[in-house]
């Protein structure tokens, strides 16, 4: 297609968007104000649910900037009509990476190993302190949504760049840039599980867990997509746009991760609970036992079993909506496969849910999603100069 081909104008994002950029608006501020009664009444217990909802929506808007890379690399018909909704999400990261500032500045609410005093009573702590301190933790931190805002940023300019101009060498641009991209995201994802999750149990350790971390994105990001791209698709311009066929290779794609991110769950546990070794298995069994044990049954049930079952219908598949109804299963699965990792370490007596596990990703979800919809209204709802745009909107 060239650059005499349609405007931006023609694939512009349907006005509603406002109307539901607004809706958003209102639901974060009062989920933000249940949350700051809670910050008021009980900050740790503020922060512990804080960073549960942090890590969930980290996981899609990470989730999305791999989902944008693969697309560049593979150059399928599946990503360009999704393209600017993962190029939106990833442009929120630097707002989750300012977001994480609550946590921050109160590790020691959060972290053990972010107590002087827990650190002099232990000796595997004093060990670990060349990592594992405040300064360093938030360094790198700050390093990583830097390194991923950077290439988001620069992909997505590319993008709008490719819109404007209909510059052919930009299509090979992205896809060398995206390369060493995905690699970096893999190598810092890895890192920041290790930080963020697998620190709140400085005793234990996992060396698949970077992987199982970056599966969760994956499919965190495609039971985000599915049902903003089952709204799109019931309005213009996108009406005229999306087909059966598209759903069909997203919900193929969903089906392959559910099955990866299984997979690596299943590799760790397997790998743990045959070593059997006491500074390992123990954080299993916390989570076998009392409450926490159901909450494991649900998630084989519901973030595999029930899943995988619906997704190898062909005409499911097929079917925005039952797509949209398996993809929204799943994204809540995510919040409570998350909560399953972090939250024993802050109630080791069992499970207990706290109002602010709620009213905390209400808050923060209702932001970062009024700010993924401003995002994407401001953009064409396809690359119009994209050399496979035509292949993708011919599929059959």
């Amino acid at each position: 297609m060239s650059a005499g081909g349609p405007t931006p104008g023609a694939y512009a994002p349907p006005e509603d968007l406002a109307r539901l950029q607004s809706n958003a608006w209102l639901v974060g501020g009062a989920g933000a104000v249940l949350s700051l009664v809670g910050a008021w009444t009980d900050t740790a217990r503020f922060l512990q649910s804080y960073l549960v909802a942090w890590l969930f929506l980290v996981g899609i808007a990470l989730g999305c900037f791999g989902l944008m890379m693969l697309h560049h690399l593979s150059r399928g018909g599946w990503g360009l009509m999704i393209r600017r909704v993962l190029e939106a999400a990833s442009r929120t990261l630097p707002f989750l990476g300012l977001a994480f500032l609550p946590v921050l500045l109160r590790l020691d609410h959060v972290y053990l190993w972010a107590r002087p005093e827990a650190v002099a009573a232990d000796e595997l702590l004093a060990g670990k302190v060349a990592y594992l301190n405040q300064p360093f933790f938030i360094a790198r931190t700050v390093f990583y949504f830097a390194v991923w805002s950077f290439f988001a940023w620069l992909l997505s300019r590319l993008s709008l760049r490719q819109d404007r101009t209909g510059d052919p060498a930009l299509f090979r641009r992205m896809q060398a840039l995206a390369g060493p991209a995905i690699g970096i995201y893999a190598l810092t994802a890895t890192f920041a599980a290790v930080d963020w999750i697998m620190s709140l149990d400085p005793h234990w350790f996992s060396s698949l867990f970077g992987i199982y971390f970056i599966g969760g994105h994956a499919v965190a990001a495609f039971a985000f997509v599915v049902p903003v791209a089952l709204y799109l698709s019931a309005r213009e311009p996108m009406s005229k746009l999306f087909r059966p066929i598209h759903f069909q290779d997203y919900g193929k794609l969903m089906l392959a991760f559910v099955m990866l991110w299984a997979y690596f769950a299943l590799s760790q546990l397997l790998i743990i609970w045959s070593g059997n070794l006491t500074e390992e298995i123990g954080w299993y069994l916390e989570r076998a036992h009392g409450g926490w044990k159901y909450v494991s049954i649900a998630l084989a049930l519901f973030h595999f079993a029930l899943p995988f079952l619906l997704l190898l219908s062909r005409d499911l598949k097929r079917s925005s909506r039952r797509l949209a109804v398996v993809a929204a299963i799943l994204l809540v699965m995510r919040w409570f496969d998350l909560y399953w990792q972090a939250a024993p370490v802050f109630s080791p007596g069992g499970l207990a849910f706290h109002w602010l596990d709620l009213a905390t990703v209400v808050g923060l979800g209702g932001v970062w999603f009024a700010l993924f919809v401003g995002q994407l209204r401001g953009r064409s709802l396809v690359p119009i100069h994209d050399p496979y745009l035509e292949e993708a909107l011919a599929h059959e």
